[in-house]
This record gives structure tokens, C-alpha cells and sequence, in this order.
């Protein structure tokens, strides 16, 4: 640990919520041209699963309307929204599966790579004015799980900015629950006897969302005891990283939350 941070670290995932268009308008929207709210995201695209679906929920805020809105999709930068449903009354539960998007598209799966993008916008239109949100949600072509490929020898990197260490790692798979995993070396790398732990983080089968509990993996260090970590992150199905940020914290309180992400070695 090379110096401390207070601040927090929002995370920002697989989904990426952004602006809406401006519209010229010195008095406001005037509740035209409305953005839904876009929430309780959950699901992911495997490449494959025709079945596999995310969904979403879409709402608008208190006292707004439109005349009609709809969800249109766009593979990689191509922008074709093509529209894949029509949403007729809010809030809505919005559920794409992979094959439906793909066929609407008039995409082969033959030709879905792992780590393609899907751009889900929601387009909205009050008195004959039209506007979306943009880039609403990015979805991201998963793989399908692979516990072996969860597992094993990794490097662990937090930048100059963050806690600033890097070191090899070794992450454990649970006997009983392949999507939980150990991980040891965390504090060994940051020069710590790390006689604790292992930290335990569990995957999410439906999202490969990570959760790391809270838990000590070093008595002592850096002047300080019990030293802990928690977090979030997200898992990649395909090349087997994650990418955590881990609340680090001590007797003497918190030290901040920080980038890290776990590269697994090449055997």
C-alpha cells in the first residue's frame, strides 16, 4: 500500500447508462420527447444460447407520458436499431433473448464473436417529436461458464492511481459450488504475511456479477491490523479475468476502494 484514498469507486459494469439528447427547448422538455427510465438490469448474452436473455425494466417519470416507445437494437457501431418490440404501457418489463435479437437483426450466429457488443436504445415519441436515449444499455456476448477456466494461477494489477500493488495470486475453486472461488496472495503482494482468509468471492450464474465477502486476510500490515477486503466486480466467461473493486479496510477504519484486475496465466 502506497498511500491512502477515502473516496469510493463507482462501478460501472457490462451496462452503460448515458445521457439523452438535448432538445432545443428554452422552457424544458415540456414532456415531450420523454426518456424512459431504464432499471433492474439482469441476464446476460451467451454466444450459442439462443435462449440466453437479458432483461430490463422501463419506466417514466412521475407525471410524464409519450405516444408510443419502442426498443431498438444495434449490433457492434453498425446503428441499425432495429426495433425488436413496442412498449405500450409503463413500466415495462423488457425481456430480449440472444436468438430473438439475432433474427430481427438478420445476423448468423455463425458470425457472433465472443465480446461483441449489442447497443439496446429506447426510442420515444410525444406530439410527433422523436427522440432516444443513447447507448441505453451495452451488452456484452458472453461464453458459457467454464469452471476451469475460473481457477488457477493469476495476476493481480492495481494501478499507480489505485492501491498501487501487482503480484501473482492464486485463485481456488469451492469442492461443492463452482461459482465460488478463493483468493490468496492479495496482501502477500502488497508485502503483508497474509496468515488469513482466503478472500471468498461468489459469481453470479445469471449476470457472472462478483460478490467478494468481507473478510480478513492479514493480521497485520502496513503499520495497521486486521486488514480486510469486499467488493464487486464482474467475471469474463471468456478469457476467465475479473475485474474487482475491492473496499479495503482495517482496525483503524477504511482505506478506500480500489481497481483491481485479476489476469489468469497462460499455463
Amino acid at each position: 500500500m502506497k498511500r491512502i484514498k477515502i473516496s469510493g469507486l463507482i462501478i460501472a459494469l457490462v451496462i452503460l447508462f448515458a445521457g439523452c439528447e438535448k432538445l432545443k427547448d428554452p422552457s424544458g422538455l415540456r414532456n415531450a420527447g420523454v426518456v424512459p427510465l431504464v432499471s433492474d438490469v439482469s441476464g446476460i448474452f451467451i454466444n450459442g444460447n439462443a435462449s440466453s436473455s437479458v432483461s430490463f425494466k422501463v419506466d417514466l417519470a412521475s407525471g410524464e407520458s409519450v405516444d408510443n416507445a419502442a426498443v431498438v437494437v444495434s449490433h457492434l457501431n453498425n446503428f441499425e436499431r432495429i426495433k425488436i418490440t413496442d412498449i405500450s404501457s409503463f413500466p415495462a418489463t423488457i425481456t430480449l433473448t440472444f436468438g430473438d435479437v439475432i433474427s430481427k437483426l438478420g445476423i448468423s450466429a455463425s458470425t457472433i464473436g465472443n465480446g461483441d457488443n449489442f447497443y439496446v436504445e429506447v426510442v420515444t415519441t410525444k406530439k410527433g417529436k422523436t427522440t432516444r436515449s443513447t447507448a441505453v444499455l451495452n451488452l456484452l456476448v458472453l461464453c458459457e461458464y467454464s469452471p476451469a477456466l475460473s481457477v488457477g494461477s493469476y495476476h493481480s494489477v492495481s494501478g499507480p492511481t489505485e492501491w498501487n500493488t501487482e503480484g501473482d495470486i492464486t485463485i481456488t475453486a469451492d469442492p461443492d459450488d463452482p461459482y465460488t472461488v478463493y483468493i490468496s496472495g492479495l496482501e502477500a503482494i502488497d508485502g503483508s504475511n497474509e496468515d488469513r482468509g482466503p478472500l471468498v468471492m461468489h459469481i453470479n450464474p445469471s449476470t457472472f456479477a462478483v460478490i467478494a465477502d468481507k473478510t480478513v486476510i492479514a493480521s497485520s500490515g502496513f503499520g495497521d491490523t486486521n486488514i480486510a477486503y469486499e467488493g464487486t466486480g464482474a467475471y469474463n466467461s471468456c478469457d476467465g479475468s475479473y475485474t474487482m473493486h475491492f473496499a479495503i479496510t482495517a482496525d483503524s477504519g477504511p482505506y478506500g476502494t480500489y481497481l483491481f484486475t485479476l489476469t489468469r496465466k497462460a499455463k
